[in-house]
């Protein structure tokens, strides 16, 4: 009798019996975003890069508004905004808020490689493509919630600033709203193609210089083409058609804002696509 339960027993505590009795772990998209936003509210860098974008947001938008003038320079007031409106002053730190977020998002990829972090990822999802998703899903719907929050919450201080004069807008004019969730929707999908360019380089220098370049360098560049084709090939940059989505006024040389969206969606899923490409293609 002692017997039988001993061996009762050793047949129920084997290496066999436990993985049986163990639920089994499946990987589903849920369980790799959940691990892309702990990953990323875990690394000090996203909170120190997250406060500098959202500064510079709301900073540079109040300075903006409180220099204001609608003499521009001749009354001595600082950098010449006599054709600015509230919406403009309000997002007037977008183009420092974007290499922020943009190298946050390097960092965000990049960064697991420099560390060899990524290999441990990869192991945990052999598919490799849901970690791409969901870390471009998670930082750019973070940074889109954040940096819209912030313009709303920016605009009336800006208008405050600006009350009286031609610039001052109110939140029911049109073209308002539309502008303050383009600035937003611009800034959540730089912060993607920072994630992108950070899995396709698989460096952070790399990456950093890659952003910097596309957003702040190319469109200086244009000025040594052809006059007839600046404005042609200038409004389709990236950083310029962003600035079509959250501009108030529109002319000739710019794109609407819905076109302005299509080509920044189509800079975004090239950027994707290259990140995707060498992600399945090549080890970590």
């Amino acid at each position: 009798m002692t017997t039988m339960t001993e061996t009762h027993s050793a047949t129920a505590s084997s290496p066999e019996a436990t993985q049986q009795a163990r639920p089994p772990y499946k990987v589903t998209g849920l369980r790799v975003l959940r691990s892309e936003w702990a990953k990323l509210w875990t690394l000090r860098s996203t909170w120190i890069t997250v406060a500098l974008g959202l500064a510079f947001l709301i900073a540079f938008g109040v300075i903006a508004a409180y220099q204001y003038s609608p003499g521009g320079n001749a009354n001595g007031n600082g950098p010449d905004l006599a054709d600015a409106d509230g919406l403009s002053l309000t997002l007037f730190g977008v183009t420092f808020a974007q290499l922020a977020f943009g190298i946050l998002g390097v960092l965000v990829t990049a960064g697991e490689y420099s560390t060899g972090m990524i290999r441990s990822t990869l192991a945990a999802v052999p598919r490799r493509l849901p970690v791409l998703w969901s870390k471009s899903a998670v930082f750019g719907l973070v940074t889109f919630a954040l940096t819209t929050i912030v313009a709303f919450v920016t605009f009336p201080i800006a208008n405050h600033l600006v009350s009286g004069t031609p610039a001052e807008l109110a939140l029911s004019d049109s073209g308002v709203v539309r502008g303050l969730l383009g600035g937003g929707l611009y800034l959540g999908l730089i912060a993607v193609i920072g994630t992108a360019l950070g899995a396709l380089l698989r460096s952070v220098a790399g990456g950093i210089a890659t952003l910097v370049g596309i957003l702040m360098l190319v469109p200086n560049l244009t000025s040594l083409l052809p006059n007839s084709w600046q404005d042609d090939v200038s409004k389709y940059l990236p950083s310029n058609a962003g600035e079509s989505m959250y501009s108030l006024t529109h002319d000739a040389a710019s794109l609407s804002p819905g076109a302005g969206l299509v080509v920044l969606l189509g800079w975004t899923a090239l950027a994707l696509a290259g990140a995707a490409y060498r992600l399945v293609r090549t080890d970590a």
